[in-house]
C-alpha cells in the first residue's frame, strides 16, 4: 500500500525552466544534471517496488528532521522497517579505507556513511515517538552501468543485478502489520518537511529571462502559431494554445510567486501569442479575476 507517492521535486521543475530561459554556469548545469539523474533513479526504484506483494506499506521521499538534522529516506513497513537509499551512480568506483572514489580518482561522499547517519537519526526519532521496531538499511544501486570494486562483502549494498533477488527475499517474508504500523506511517508523513527550493537556485530576474512558451517534451520554444495551435520547429509537435498558455502561467507563478498575473504580463511572458484578446479569454476561462479594467489580475481558483 502506497502511503506517500513521489513527486518531481520543485527544484528540478524550476531549474529546467531556468536552464531553457537563461545561461547557467557549468557548475549550475552539473548540479542540475545530478538532480535529474538522482530523480530518474528514484523513479526506477519506485517501479521496482511495485513488485512487492500486497500488505507492505511504502512511503516515498520522506524529508524528516531530528535534533536539527535533516535526512531524506524511502521506507517500507512490514514486520520491521526497511530504510532504502536509492543511488543512480554510473561508471566504475572503488573503495579505499572508508573513502569512495570514481575511477578518475574523484572523491565522492561515502554513501554508506550517509545511510548510517539516516538510520541513526530515524532510530532516534522512532524512539522519541514511542516505537521500537527493528530497522534494516540498504543502499539500492539501480543503474546497470555502475560497478564498485570492493574487497569485502557488505550486505547493505544491493546492486542492480541483485535487485530482483532482493525483492523476492522481501516478498518471502510473511506480512505482519497492525494498527500501530499504520499509525506510525501516518505520523511520519505528517512530519515530512517541505523545503523551499528558492534559496538554492541561481539568481534570476524577470527582465533577463528569455520569453516564450516552452514545449514540455523537448523544452525548446514554440516557433510558430497556426490558428489555435502552436508548433515546435525542433520536434514538429503541436499543442493547443489554451493548454500551452495555462502551463506557461503555472511556470510564471512558480518562478515568481509574488508576481501579479495580468493580461499584459502573460502576453509578454508567452511572447508568441500576440493577441491580447486571446490571452484575456484564456485567463478568464481558467482563472479567477480580481478587480476590473487595467487593475484586473488573475488567481488560481480555490475549487
Amino acid at each position: 500500500m502506497l502511503i506517500k507517492p513521489r513527486f518531481e521535486p520543485l527544484k528540478i521543475i524550476l531549474l529546467r525552466s531556468l536552464n531553457a530561459r537563461m545561461h547557467l554556469s557549468d557548475k549550475e548545469v552539473s548540479n542540475y544534471t545530478v538532480l535529474i539523474k538522482g530523480y530518474e533513479g528514484e523513479k526506477k526504484s519506485d517501479l521496482w517496488l511495485e513488485g512487492l506483494s500486497e500488505g507492505w506499506l511504502i512511503i516515498h521521499d520522506l524529508l524528516l528532521e531530528y535534533n536539527n538534522s535533516k535526512f531524506q529516506i524511502d521506507t517500507l513497513f512490514q514486520d520491521k522497517i526497511y530504510l532504502l537509499d536509492v543511488k543512480n551512480f554510473e561508471g566504475d568506483y572503488y573503495v579505499e579505507g572508508d573513502k569512495w572514489y570514481s575511477i578518475a580518482r574523484k572523491d565522492v561522499k561515502n554513501p554508506v556513511h550517509q545511510l548510517e547517519r539516516c538510520e541513526t537519526l530515524l532510530r532516534a526519532l522512532l524512539r522519541d515517538l514511542g516505537y521500537h521496531y527493528p530497522l534494516e538499511s540498504y543502499l539500492i544501486f539501480v543503474n546497470p552501468e555502475f560497478h564498485l570494486y570492493i574487497t569485502s562483502i557488505n550486505p547493505s549494498l544491493v546492486f542492480h543485478s541483485q535487485m530482483n533477488r532482493f525483492l523476492k527475499k522481501l516478498n518471502a517474508r510473511p506480512v505482519n502489520l497492525n494498527k500501530k504500523h499504520y499509525k506510525l506511517a501516518e505520523q511520519l508523513v505528517a512530519l515530512h518537511k517541505v523545503e523551499s527550493p528558492y534559496p538554492y537556485l541561481p539568481g534570476y530576474h524577470y527582465e533577463k529571462l528569455e520569453k516564450g512558451i516552452l514545449r514540455p517534451q523537448c523544452y525548446f520554444f514554440y516557433s510558430e502559431i497556426q490558428g489555435s495551435k502552436l508548433k515546435c520547429s525542433h520536434c514538429g509537435c503541436t499543442e493547443e494554445v489554451d493548454s500551452a498558455v495555462v502551463r506557461s502561467v503555472t511556470e510564471l507563478i512558480l518562478l515568481f510567486p509574488e508576481q501579479k498575473i495580468t493580461t499584459k504580463v502573460v502576453q509578454d511572458w508567452c511572447k508568441i501569442v500576440k493577441s491580447e484578446k486571446t490571452i484575456r479569454r484564456i485567463l478568464s476561462k481558467y482563472y479567477k479575476q480580481i478587480g476590473h479594467g487595467k487593475s484586473a489580475n488573475y488567481v488560481i481558483p480555490n475549487d
